[in-house]
């Protein structure tokens, strides 16, 4: 992900302290931990020829990088869905690999709806993809919708009027991006309380360049996390000691469901940072998370 990319001479200069808890999450997490919340880590793509010979064995054929991924995450963030509608025939054949494993597929809205359509008139298109993605049955995961950094709130009634018309029985994310989301505390507050309203979460996106887009409101009990980090730099470490301690805090609080996907500007390293994060997050939690192992490690297994 180049979104938020900065001159990594910078990056000892940004401070990545996440904010304070907003006062708004207060409506929605308000309880008590729950004894075996959903928690669910992952990639934003399994296609990695960067991880073959070393979370992939050497030789695995692209064909078969699914059938490795799901031995080391138990999700994905599915961008191929941005950029084509498939139908259940295909889906169905995504969806056998992870048969019989607590997996979730969490597909991207499409492009052709989320950035083309400027959510006018996109209801067939909408059911067409909803149709294919289905087909994921136990396994699909939240359904995420990401518009443009120039989708501004300006258009808002055109969002919150599609948002409204989603099937009410499936669990949708939102990711805006454009800066005046943020940076109007009217517009910010009303963006994140309908989305409470209509039971739609809010993405909440780490990276670098765009601090704003690391808002931490939770409109829903469930949190979707892209983390962006920056090829193993110092930096990328205390930012994931930062986010277990939040992390922890929301789950001691009730949150329900938790997803959190390790993208990298050089995706070679995403299984090391990964790693990392689940080592940490059981020293604060206690609780231990799926993690991807390395060859080196597999092979002394035998």
């Amino acid at each position: 992900m180049d979104f938020g990319r900065v001159d990594p001479a910078l990056l000892d200069e940004i401070d990545f302290k996440l904010p304070a808890e907003p006062a708004f999450n207060k409506t929605v997490l308000k309880g008590k931990p729950l004894k075996q919340p959903k928690i669910y880590l992952g990639c934003a793509k399994w296609g990695r020829k960067e991880w073959i010979g070393k979370i992939y064995p050497k030789g695995t054929k692209e064909a078969n990088f699914l059938d490795e991924y799901v031995h080391h995450y138990n999700s994905i963030e599915l961008n191929a869905t941005h950029y084509k509608i498939y139908g259940p025939e295909a889906i169905e054949k995504w969806d056998v690999r992870a048969q019989g494993k607590d997996f979730k597929f969490c597909p991207k809205v499409p492009q052709s709806i989320s950035h083309y359509s400027n959510l006018i008139d996109a209801s067939l298109q909408t059911t067409s993809f909803l149709e294919g993605i289905l087909a994921f049955g136990d396994h699909l995961g939240p359904i995420f919708l990401q518009v443009s950094d120039k989708y501004s709130p300006k258009r808002k009634d055109n969002l919150f009027r599609y948002l409204e018309s989603l099937p009410k029985d499936l669990q949708f994310f939102l990711e805006v991006r454009h800066p005046d989301w943020f940076s109007d505390a009217t517009t910010r507050e009303e963006l994140f309380s309908t989305l409470h309203k209509l039971n739609v979460g809010a993405v909440i996106t780490d990276t670098s360049g765009r601090r704003d887009c690391a808002h931490m409101y939770m409109p829903v009990a469930k949190a979707f996390i892209r983390f962006v980090g920056n090829s193993l730099h110092p930096t990328d470490y205390t930012r994931v000691d930062d986010w277990v301690n939040r992390m922890h805090y929301w789950l001691q609080h009730g949150l329900k469901e938790l997803y959190f996907f390790m993208h990298m500007h050089d995706e070679a390293y995403s299984p090391e940072l990964t790693v990392y994060l689940v080592d940490k997050f059981k020293e604060v939690t206690g609780i231990q998370l799926q993690k991807p192992m390395f060859i080196a490690q597999q092979n002394t297994l035998f």
